[in-house]
């Protein structure tokens, strides 16, 4: 059966729609799959780092190996089901879907703010009181601490969940296009207060009073440089803070947006918020992503640790004695 122009032209107009649709679906799962890939691979290697390299194993790092992970969740459960509800708008996700998305969305958050938290109240003790540091602050204790953080940040979330009604009325908040987690006007204050404010105005604080201490300190560089050991350990130290400095600005400027659309939705709105696609919740996922870039930028022992895993050196008998500092100490 031959087609008139007008019903040819329309089938074409059908076709070329379809075709474009196409295109633009795989050209956004291939940007999501570098993304998740970027985000799972470069924690993951931060995590064999510290975990198989003896040398990295210190409470610092040890706390950067729990950010680690808290991100690499994020990239193997949270941005997955993230991205494909901001892809796929019309679709409908099923009860088990939402559920899995309405514990891993805020559980990994939590534990990466309370973590960085950690990380700058490490780092003011290990700059302000070395030998006080050097004494009380162990792995063991540092493990320790990082246990009660993860079990802390579990039973608040779920506490979270249930009693803005995400657990028992999970059916209700499952919608296509999205799952919505609802938290109430008092849960919100108080999510806000407990999970940014606390944490956040610690951070903000602690850092201050590092550059304050590395200000001094750079004036006792000035007048010690006759003394190259002295000058080079408070050099490094110094480093260090500058380089978690970084990391945590980043994890500031990402998590900003997201907390205060949540104010304006619960004091100049006077709604419950809901977790919903939005650019600020973008931000707080992608932060897992941009980590492990830090990592590579400022960390030299991250550099070589990941030239030893990518060449397959840490399957060699005692790789994990391996210098990883090598490189510095022959810079000096």
């Amino acid at each position: 059966m031959n087609l008139t122009e007008e019903e040819s032209c329309v089938h074409s107009n059908i076709s070329c729609w379809y075709s474009s649709r196409t295109a633009s679906y795989v050209l956004l799962y291939m940007s999501v799959a570098v993304v998740v890939s970027l985000t799972v691979c470069g924690n993951l290697l931060v995590i064999i780092s510290i975990c198989h390299f003896k040398q990295l194993q210190t409470p610092t790092n040890f706390l950067l190996l729990s950010l680690a992970m808290a991100d690499c969740l994020v990239g193997v459960i949270v941005m997955p089901l993230y991205f494909t509800m901001l892809i796929e708008p019309h679709s409908c996700f099923g009860t088990l879907y939402c559920t899995i998305f309405s514990v891993a969305a805020f559980y990994p958050t939590c534990i990466s703010i309370y973590n960085v938290a950690l990380i700058a109240v490490d780092q003011y003790i290990a700059l302000s009181n070395p030998f006080h540091y050097s004494m009380k602050m162990t792995v063991n204790v540092t493990l320790r601490i990082i246990a009660i953080l993860w079990l802390y940040s579990l039973i608040y979330n779920v506490a979270l969940l249930y009693f803005n009604g995400n657990v028992i009325d999970i059916k209700a908040n499952v919608t296509c296009g999205e799952c919505i987690v609802t938290v109430h006007n008092e849960w919100s204050v108080i999510d806000f207060i407990i999970v940014f404010f606390l944490p956040c105005s610690m951070i903000i604080i602690i850092y201050l009073k590092i550059f304050i201490i590395a200000t001094k300190q750079a004036n006792k560089i000035r007048s010690v440089r006759k003394c190259p050991q002295i000058n080079s350990s408070m050099a490094s130290e110094r480093k260090a803070a500058k380089t978690l400095g970084v990391l945590v600005a980043v994890f500031l400027l990402c998590l900003v947006p997201y907390y205060a659309s949540t104010l304006i939705n619960v004091y100049l709105r006077n709604r419950s918020v809901h977790l919903k696609i939005s650019i600020p919740e973008s931000l707080v996922y992608l932060n897992s992503s941009i980590n492990p870039i830090i990592y590579a930028l400022f960390y030299p022992w991250f550099q070589r640790s990941f030239k030893l895993i990518l060449t397959f050196r840490i399957f060699g008998t005692d790789s994990s004695l391996l210098n990883v500092f090598e490189r510095e100490t022959n810079v000096k």
